[in-house]
């Protein structure tokens, strides 16, 4: 998934003044960092220094705000990092067998506790919203109504990115154009019909 991000919205995030992604459901924020990392190699150093990646979670437990923030995780969670990112991205943390994130990425992630089923967004005017494992926990009525609100949040042409195994419900089907054939990314389409729910 991350793959298709960067070809095929990251030349509109790059193009926009003060990108802004959601990722939804981040839990400890290895995917919010994994996403930065990645966005960091492929976007250029001016437009990732405006980059604002807002990391979110229901997280009832209180302690996923805390591991954001510090960006420290154990060596065993980063074994699927691509070669060469240990080194470049990280730096060893004071716990042994630990790796903090790099402040340049750290400073682009911020974390917030939030209920998707409140169906009210984070935010507005993102380009990119990421929610991936979440929305097959949700009844049908529940993942269409998260899904209008991701589209209300996205900016024009934003992207939409969830998890392979999750199709869009008829129900917004038209709401989004999948952009990619191997994966499930998607643009944001204009309408009147999106403009409330039904």
């Amino acid at each position: 998934m991350l793959e298709l991000i960067v070809r095929h919205a990251v030349p509109a995030l790059a193009g926009r003044g003060h990108p802004r992604v959601w990722d939804a459901g981040c839990a400890a924020g290895q995917e919010a960092y994994s996403l930065a990392i990645l966005l960091a190699e492929n976007m250029g150093y001016f437009a990732f220094n405006n980059l604002r990646i807002q990391a979110s979670d229901l997280d009832e437990s209180g302690q996923f705000g805390e591991i954001v923030a510090a960006g420290v995780y154990a060596v065993q969670e980063l074994e699927r990092m691509p070669r060469g990112f240990l080194e470049k991205y990280f730096e060893p943390a004071e716990q042994p067998g630990s790796y903090r994130v790099i402040q340049k990425i750290r400073e682009r992630v911020s974390y917030r506790q939030h209920n998707l089923l409140s169906r009210e967004p984070v935010g507005e005017g993102f380009s990119l919203i990421v929610c991936k494992n979440v929305l097959l926990h949700f009844q049908p009525r529940e993942r269409v109504e998260v899904i209008r609100m991701f589209h209300r949040a996205l900016a024009p042409d934003g992207h939409f990115a969830t998890e392979q195994t999750q199709k869009l419900p008829e129900e917004v089907a038209d709401w989004f154009q999948q952009v990619a054939s191997d994966g499930q990314l998607f643009r944001k389409v204009e309408g009147a019909h999106a403009g409330h729910l039904a």
